[in-house]
């Protein structure tokens, strides 16, 4: 008999749009995205995956995968079709003796950091507490440990995935080595993911944080001796710097982020203080659980929001000019311009071969993002317009861009950017194995061949 949305037995639990809980299941980051799923499947357990995988495809229904929710896109949100819901599939289990942890799909990084650091222990884990797992690993994963240890994707042991036929399996570098590559970097593409094994490694609890703050009129010397100080950073350091407007006007700041013994950091403050003289400087010992936090904001799905990215393999002068302009004609241009930022690659990412992993472009040395947030509907053409024009200025110095980065409206040329041509054949040769129909296409998209 024909499985329906009535007849489901669902360890978790099926909303429709008049049942309580429907509402706040399908927000997400950005209230730009305002769809309504038929329904929505919570699940709690793998069989309800796969039953939720099964059911949309007999009643011919989009599927959508939330996990932590934080893709700008709203990618997870099927208008008129069934999300998946992994928010409840959030359990980790951390084995300090193999330093290993198994974190369900929906968990979010938060809490991985808080299993494993009671034992020294973590793994690369975004910059934010409160993103998915999930989301971030599959997409490559970048974070404040990636110089030291690699990406999110290098520290995945096995992946356990639910395929568009409703079957169950794993991924390592031995069982299924094919797909275990495509996961590493190619994002939702060929299946859901409902548990990671990830590698930890003995970091500490300890991290260092310094931050200086120049007026922006005053701060391409201070990028230009900030880049190259980045060159020969120890990896312990990832290096950043942004853009930001105040009511006195724009400011640049620079500094780095340091996991490990705080003493050990403070050796490169000298260097950081030749480079100017601040208007402000900030240099903090958080521990790691706290420095995962600090970019935490409140009430985030009542944000609009907006962004573009690149990324650089080098950062000369004019690209700076362009860094600091924000898209622009001048510094002083508004306050409704976007936050652009940089945070520094290489070390470790660059050591995996670019061949081992669908995740590309490990020849980069800065990730660049420009962003907007905002309340009212009324200002979202101009935000949008603000935010396209920031990353358009440093068009000419991008050299890729990643996947977990990219706009819904960017596409297939997107993918492009976001994988070199040869890469994004295997993945689709891939795609055409585990997902011939394109039943998981609400995501960067890699068409299977007939698509």
């Amino acid at each position: 008999m024909t499985t329906t949305a009535t007849s489901l037995r669902l360890a978790g639990r099926l909303l429709t749009p008049n049942d309580p809980g429907y509402d706040a299941a399908r927000a997400v980051w950005n209230a730009m995205i305002d769809r309504r799923p038929q329904m929505i499947v919570r699940a709690a357990s793998v069989t309800d995956v796969v039953t939720a995988v099964r059911l949309a495809q007999e009643l011919d229904l989009e599927i959508g995968v939330r996990c932590g929710g934080h893709n700008v896109a709203g990618l997870a949100v099927p208008p008129n079709g069934l999300m998946i819901d992994l928010t409840a599939l959030n359990a980790v289990r951390v084995d300090p003796i193999r330093r290993r942890a198994r974190v369900q799909g929906g968990a979010l990084l938060g809490a991985l950091d808080r299993a494993s650091q009671p034992y020294g222990l973590a793994t690369t884990a975004g910059n934010v507490s409160h993103t998915g797992v999930g989301g971030l690993t599959l997409g490559g994963g970048m974070g404040w440990l990636a110089r030291q240890h690699g990406l999110a994707c290098d520290n995945v042991v096995s992946y356990t995935m639910v395929t568009a036929d409703g079957e169950v399996v794993t991924a390592t570098r031995t069982e299924n080595p094919d797909l275990y590559w495509g996961l590493r970097g190619g994002g939702g593409n060929f299946g859901i993911v409902t548990d990671f094994e990830f590698q930890l490694h003995h970091t500490g609890t300890q991290t260092l944080v310094a931050e200086f703050d120049f007026r922006a009129e005053d701060a391409v010397p201070v990028l230009e001796g900030w880049r190259d100080l980045n060159a020969v950073a120890p990896r312990q350091a990832t290096f950043t710097a942004d853009v930001h407007s105040t009511p006195r006007g724009p400011i640049a700041t620079v500094g780095f982020v340091w996991v490990g013994d705080p003493a050990r950091g403070h050796l490169l403050l000298p260097a950081m203080r030749a480079l100017g003289r601040p208007v402000a400087e900030r240099v903090t010992t958080p521990s790691y659980l706290e420095l995962q936090q600090r970019d935490d904001t409140t009430g985030g799905h009542a944000y609009r929001r907006y962004s573009s990215a690149h990324y650089l393999r080098q950062f000369p002068t004019a690209a700076i000019e362009a860094f600091l302009l924000r898209g622009a004609a001048d510094l002083h241009a508004g306050t409704q311009l976007p936050g652009v930022g940089l945070q520094a690659h290489g070390g470790a990412i660059a050591d995996v071969a670019d061949a081992d992993a669908a995740f590309s472009h490990r020849g980069t040395t800065f990730e660049y993002g420009a962003g907007s947030r905002w309340t009212e509907p009324s200002e979202d053409d101009e935000r949008v317009a603000a935010a396209r024009s920031a990353g358009v200025a440093l068009d000419p110095y991008a050299h890729g861009v990643y996947v977990n980065s990219l706009a819904a409206d960017e596409g297939q040329r997107g993918l492009r950017r976001a994988y070199p041509a040869a890469k994004l054949a295997r993945l689709t040769a891939l795609k055409n194995v585990w997902d011939r129909q394109n039943v998981f296409h609400l995501n960067h998209n890699i068409r299977p061949t007939h698509a």
